[in-house]
């Protein structure tokens, strides 16, 4: 059975989630981004679209580190009237992906269709699916924050064409199931690990996190250079289908642990002046299993000791937005720059910040900057050589 698959990811990141999928040996066969061609806004976020097998679509869910979420499109038709769109629905293959009377979690955007009300739009594919199973389909709400949430659909309108996606992953696969706790502004494992691959880190030379806060990235570095999947501690939507094969699951997760490394190649030092937040990235990095692999130090990023070798410095310092929004941060970003061309020259640098000017301070010349988006906040990451 081959799918159609959806790879959703943080706008900006697109390309690094086709690198990765190209590294899997799946090709992706297009995008979408948040905009028609003719300027309309799309419902759905920004991502990669390719085609996979069974076993793909395992892989794809416990490897890619820079996708929130696996889509697998479903059905696409015409409909201009609900008794059409109820009929139309009904003759998919429900029984593929649900259970008689398994609860479903249905999530309807309406744009420029003749169905626009997104709670009817609901019901009826709700009834379609009781239609072709047998059953009723209860609705439930969807929750993010769930261990297991419900099977969720997604269904778009869009100038009366119907197209609906069955969620592969349940929970949004940044949550790999280390980080139960948070520091002040804590940033996405997907948006890390995007930082780290699109840094062009080796894993194997020296990084630095001046501004850890609760780890997320060296403890996405660690997972990363140890060839730890981010998906291996965690459930799956798919687990629930009723043609799961936990046979060719439990394979691809044997042939995965084998490939881990038993020690991190790379010397990571992560520091933070705030001695709470240092203690929760020693905790999370704990449940990650890569503690032992990461130096942290409760000290201000001036105090870094970096390796003689150079490396990479890897960090999403304060950019007042979420943290100290009155406070004048370019003389943090000024002295910032100071330090690493004094302690990190020729190092490697990627700097995560939402204002241009404020990381200019640093006097590092940018050569790649990629527009990006952080807790709903429009961010850039600024890379260059220090």
């Amino acid at each position: 059975m081959t799918f159609r698959l959806f790879a959703v990811t943080v706008p900006g990141l697109e390309p690094i989630t086709r690198q990765e999928l190209a590294a899997l040996g799946i090709k992706s066969v297009g995008s979408i981004t948040s905009q028609t061609t003719s300027g309309e806004p799309r419902d759905e976020a920004d991502g990669v679209e390719f085609e996979a097998s069974l076993t793909d679509l395992y892989r794809a869910n416990l490897y890619l580190r820079t996708s929130n979420r696996i889509l697998a499109r479903f059905g696409q038709f015409y409909a201009a009237a609900f008794s059409e769109l109820r009929k139309k629905a009904s003759r998919l293959p429900w029984e593929q992906h649900l259970r008689p009377g398994q609860p479903v979690a249905l999530r309807v955007t309406c744009h420029k269709s003749r169905l626009y009300h997104s709670g009817g739009v609901a019901e009826r594919i709700a009834g379609a699916i009781s239609d072709r199973l047998g059953k009723p389909t209860p609705q439930v709400k969807f929750d993010e924050t769930a261990t297991q949430p419900p099977q969720l659909i997604i269904v778009r309108l869009v100038h009366d064409q119907c197209s609906i996606s069955i969620d592969t992953s349940g929970a949004l696969l940044h949550r790999r199931g280390y980080r139960l706790e948070t520091a002040k502004a804590p940033l996405r494992e997907t948006l890390a690990a995007g930082m780290l691959l699109a840094s062009g880190w080796d894993t194997a030379s020296p990084l630095i996190d001046p501004f850890c806060g609760s780890g997320t990235i060296p403890i996405e570095a660690a997972m990363l250079a140890r060839c730890i999947p981010p998906g291996l501690q965690r459930r799956f939507a798919f687990m629930d289908w009723p043609h799961y094969d936990a046979q060719v699951w439990q394979t691809i997760r044997k042939e995965a642990k084998k490939n881990i490394l038993p020690a991190c190649p790379a010397v990571i030092l992560a520091s933070d002046r705030d001695e709470g937040a240092v203690r929760i990235a020693r905790t999370n990095a704990e449940r990650a299993g890569v503690v032992d692999d990461i130096q942290f130090a409760c000290q201000a990023f001036s105090a870094i000791q970096p390796p003689v070798t150079t490396g990479w410095v890897i960090t999403n310092p304060p950019y007042g937005v979420r943290v100290s929004s009155t406070k004048d941060l370019r003389n943090l970003y000024t002295h910032l720059g100071d330090v690493l061309r004094d302690l990190c020259p020729n190092w490697h640098a990627g700097i995560l910040c939402s204002d241009d000017i404020l990381a200019g301070h640093t006097r590092i010349a940018c050569t790649q900057k990629i527009p990006l988006v952080n807790g709903g906040i429009n961010v850039k990451f600024f890379c260059g050589i220090v």
